[in-house]
């Protein structure tokens, strides 16, 4: 998809299509009273005549309207105008992407851009319009014999601004909210392949092709022996079962200056997790090929710095393993060495998250980080607390997790702060080891992160629990893409400061 800005009046767009915006009960905005007025009260006719309220979800494609140099005029309902925040207004380009892509305009001109959001101002609105008709537009058909694709699918799409001034600042919008759009994109994509073929060297490759169209990233991939040498341990149990052997996939962004410290990104890569010998149910064990969706967002993140040339420096770091049972699986009381020194007492093979992500944790010290977020779909328990509309987030900064949760909130994309107390952290106690990898079924997000903040000692860091969000089940399945807009909004703050 090409966007571009423009300011000018809707009437005297010369375009395949024209879309505005009308309000309950017929009240229209003002590109739409605009567009009846050149056409002699066309439009209020007809919405008199009871074609259009101007509800939710309502849309009206007309054509030849009289006096207009467009083709089509589409009139997208927007519900109460009191009412209409970030979460209509993404509707509204919703409706408006798909009806745009079913009409067989192949550009047209959007003017939903200019309506009045609750606390969101322009370049919110141009920005976040980019990135939901790139998202909405996403298809994943790789593996399909036949692809379906519209017959003639809207190619440009024009964001109109009130005045020229605001071309610039809409201009830069639009490109960032395709850039998270499209790190989004990569982060699915990522997670909707299949297991058979995404598996821990496939996304080492991913790392190398990065670095290949990106000249500013540099990506090195840590094999099974370089991992025993530096003693990942804990990483390295949780895929002695599988034959896919696991990897350390580092990349760095070296977009800031040289001696600026990065800040450092580390996902979760499990690319199937069938438990290991704590074998998980058998329905619904399909969807634990997103279990890699951490390290998804990660890449995705990556990609979106290197298109917007952010001037810092981040360091990504993804550990990937698959989790499989076999004779060589690790057991339920294996006790295992950490990178750290710390011996962990396996209690259940399928709390692995934490496992890989700990001796990530250790490795990326080496890089003298600023500020480290690792992402993970590590607990179920996260979703009972949650559901799937916020991000768990824990951490020991409080100002990161601060700027985080404002991230969240800039970009839609939004986590919930829970608490990180000492008192959670009796319940990782081991009678054999310096701790066990699980602690009981009370709050298991929390002694997760726990967990984790054992080996977040000598750095600012949160960890961000995407169990909830990652993916959708049921007629929508498929993974989000979340929480790139978060990240990416986080590090964009960062390089503005």
């Amino acid at each position: 998809m090409q966007f571009a800005v423009k300011s000018g009046s809707p009437e005297k767009q010369r375009s395949a299509c024209v879309v505005a915006g009308v309000f309950e009960s017929r009240r229209l905005s003002a590109a739409a009273k605009a567009l009846d007025e050149a056409s002699g009260g066309h439009l209020s006719a007809l919405l008199r005549r009871g074609d259009m309220e101007g509800r939710a979800g309502q849309a009206l494609m007309l054509h030849g309207v009289p006096q207009l140099l467009a083709d089509r005029v589409l009139l997208i309902g927007c519900g109460k105008e009191r009412e209409f925040d970030e979460r209509a207004y993404r509707r509204s380009i919703d409706l408006m992407t798909d009806q745009l892509n079913d009409s067989g305009a192949t550009e047209a001109v959007c003017y939903l851009t200019e309506l009045p959001v609750k606390g969101r101002d322009l370049h919110w609105c141009v920005q976040d319009a980019a990135r939901q008709i790139t998202h909405r537009l996403y298809r994943f058909d790789d593996y399909k014999s036949k692809a379906e694709a519209p017959r003639r699918p809207v190619k440009r799409l024009t964001f109109a601004v009130p005045s020229r001034r605001d071309l610039a600042s809409g201009e830069q919008a639009a490109r960032t909210g395709q850039a998270v759009a499209e790190g989004m994109n990569l982060a699915r994509t990522l997670g909707n392949t299949p297991p058979n073929v995404c598996y821990p060297e496939y996304l080492a490759e991913q790392g190398r092709l990065l670095a290949e169209q990106y000249p500013v990233i540099e990506t090195e991939v840590l094999d099974v022996a370089q991992m025993t040498e530096l003693g990942m341990h804990s990483l390295l149990a949780v895929g002695r079962g599988s034959e896919r052997e696991p990897r350390l996939i580092v990349m760095q962004y070296r977009g800031g200056k040289p001696n600026e410290k990065p800040i450092a990104l580390v996902g979760k890569g499990i690319t199937f997790d069938s438990g290991g010998i704590s074998l998980k149910p058998g329905a619904g064990m399909d969807e634990m090929k997103f279990d890699m969706c951490g390290s998804a967002s990660v890449f995705g993140t990556l990609k979106t710095c290197a298109e917007l040339e952010l001037p810092l420096n981040v360091v990504a770091v993804v550990a990937a393993a698959e989790n499989m049972p076999d004779g060589r699986a690790t057991r339920p009381g294996d006790i295992v060495t950490t990178m750290a020194g710390k011996t962990v007492e396996i209690l259940n093979t399928d709390a692995e998250g934490r496992l890989v992500l700990c001796d990530a944790l250790t490795y990326v010290e080496r890089f003298e980080p600023e500020a480290v977020v690792d992402i993970a779909t590590l607990t179920g328990a996260c979703v009972i607390a949650l559901g799937n509309h916020a991000h768990g987030l824990l951490g020991n900064h409080s100002p990161l997790i601060n700027e985080l949760l404002g991230a969240g909130k800039a970009s839609g994309d939004r986590a919930w702060e829970l608490p990180l107390w000492d008192e959670y952290q009796d319940q990782l106690k081991s009678n054999f080891a310096d701790l066990a990898n699980i602690g009981g079924r009370e709050a298991g997000t929390i002694t997760a992160a726990c967990f984790l903040s054992r080996f977040a000692g000598k750095f600012h860091w949160a960890h961000l629990d995407i169990a909830g969000t990652a993916w959708l089940s049921g007629a929508n399945k498929g993974a989000t893409g979340r929480p790139v807009p978060l990240l990416s909004q986080f590090l964009i703050q960062r390089a503005e400061r």
